[in-house]
């Protein structure tokens, strides 16, 4: 949060969204590569409704999470798997938001992309959005056009993986959030 003092906005941006698009009380949330959980207590906080999903490979980052989160980890059902994994979504369900926030890249390419967002389709519920927040690549941003996209191959991306809708919703600090449905 240091380095990004930003980032803030963002989580912001995604309580928003869901607050907004909520079409019940309580409504089912899927993070993929939750890490420390930063996006977690802030949309966690935002609505003491959501029932909440962690995925991280990493049994130390789910580990950070907790301590993090404190008494509002037991809103939280935490699964260590890698989305990187072509089967990460079998059993999980269908959830009413999928959000993830400077993951995507670690598919360590960006041909990778439109396949984890196809992926990501097939678990939303009806009526469903993929809030997805990463790195650009060029002014303002990162410089490996092999890992990080531009503004609009993230959003070619997310519309090639069967999207009908993409808004760009954010951009800021070498970051960019999407909303797909």
């Amino acid at each position: 949060m240091t380095k990004r003092p930003w980032r803030v906005e963002f989580f912001a941006a995604f309580a928003s969204i869901i607050e907004s698009s909520s079409s019940s009380d309580s409504s089912r949330v899927l993070e993929l590569g939750s890490g420390p959980a930063f996006l977690a207590e802030h949309l966690l906080r935002s609505n003491s409704q959501l029932s909440y999903v962690a995925l991280d490979f990493s049994a130390a980052m789910h580990e950070l999470a907790r301590l993090r989160l404190g008494a509002m980890a037991e809103r939280v059902v935490f699964i260590e798997r890698s989305f990187r994994e072509p089967t990460w979504f079998n059993g999980l369900g269908q959830f009413d938001f999928v959000v993830t926030n400077q993951a995507v890249h670690e598919l360590r390419h960006k041909q990778y992309a439109p396949a984890l967002h196809r992926q990501v389709k097939s678990v939303l519920a009806p009526g469903g959005s993929y809030l997805v927040c990463d790195h650009i690549v060029g002014d303002g941003g990162m410089s490996n056009d092999q890992l990080y996209m531009t503004v609009d191959e993230q959003k070619q991306a997310l519309l090639a993986a069967g999207f009908c809708r993409v808004d760009q919703v954010l951009l800021k600090g070498g970051l960019v959030l999407h909303c797909a449905t």
